[in-house]
């Protein structure tokens, strides 16, 4: 018998009163892997998550998590599911450590509530009253509390927002650790570096569709960049004439050069642009060697302009 995807979500449509927020969108995330959902605000993926952790009804399409419906198998699920909460849920008077006992009072097996503070670097607020942490420290219970049970399967969205960096490290290297102990891990960002670093499988959505999927490896390609500065106005097409076929040159702006290779940039590129700036007497300054990065495909694939 085959063992069902961590989640599996066919055709889902989502709407509320007169507006769309997910339109027929299909995905699959895999067992012990990390799977980033991104896209814009208004994009559908806090939506699409909130339902494969049964707090909302589908109006079409079917969503199964561990093979199970999240709603009408909710009590089945509840004990092998983790959710990290954005904020809200927890009493304010509590303490960071008996919060954290009483969530793993609720399983078999939880991970001991003390060395998981201490690898989240709140042993010192352990005995701090929830109102009283921060807003990064609240972040890091949240998370706490959401795998302190062994989830076969995790939901974090935003676990690192307002984090600064030692605690966004420590949060990448836990969520690693989740990943290689065999738990499914399905992550909503808006940091691209952390989807390029964490994710086996990447799903962009925008307007709620799917409109690209893959390894992060996959949708950026091979392809590479070569950037330079040097006087305005040199002449382009002369360049491009002098570069393997393939290559693309532009200015933009003003004494700032990009040449693009979709194979890559490779030595016998940067010999031809060093040379071909050398003839001229143009020395190419700040020289830098850049790939195609996932940011870079998420503005293509979703645009520029500010979203509401």
């Amino acid at each position: 018998m085959n063992t069902p995807p961590a989640v599996e979500i066919d055709g889902l449509v989502k709407s509320y009163r007169n507006a769309t927020a997910v339109a027929g969108l299909s995905l699959r995330a895999e067992r012990s892997q990390v799977t980033a959902i991104l896209g814009p605000n208004g994009a559908g993926k806090t939506t699409t998550i909130e339902t494969c952790e049964g707090y909302r009804k589908p109006d079409g399409g079917s969503v199964r998590v561990l093979g199970l419906d999240p709603i009408a198998d909710a009590r089945t699920l509840r004990p092998r599911v983790g959710v990290m909460l954005q904020s809200g849920g927890v009493p304010t008077t509590v303490r960071a450590a008996e919060y954290l006992r009483v969530m793993a009072s609720f399983y078999a097996r939880p991970l001991d509530p003390a060395r998981l503070l201490d690898t989240l670097g709140l042993t010192g607020s352990a005995r701090t009253p929830y109102r009283q942490l921060s807003g990064g420290q609240q972040q890091r219970l949240a998370l706490a509390a959401a795998i302190v049970g062994r989830p076969e399967l995790v939901f974090l969205d935003e676990p690192t927002a307002g984090l600064d960096p030692q605690a966004r490290h420590a949060t990448w290297e836990l969520i690693e650790g989740l990943r290689a102990a065999g738990t499914a891990v399905i992550l909503a960002t808006h940091y691209m570096e952390e989807a390029e670093r964490l994710a086996d499988h990447v799903a962009i959505v925008d307007h709620g569709r799917l409109v690209a999927d893959g390894t992060p490896a996959s949708l950026t390609g091979t392809a590479g960049q070569l950037r330079f500065r040097a006087e305005p106005g040199l002449d382009t097409d002369g360049l491009l004439a002098a570069l393997p076929a393939g290559s693309a040159a532009k200015e933009s702006p003003a004494g700032h050069y990009l040449v693009e290779r979709p194979e890559g940039i490779e030595p016998q590129l940067i010999a031809a642009v060093t040379a071909w700036c050398a003839e001229r007497g143009v020395l190419a300054a700040k020289l830098q060697i850049e790939s195609r990065t996932l940011e870079d495909v998420f503005l293509e694939l979703t645009g520029r302009e500010l979203r509401d």
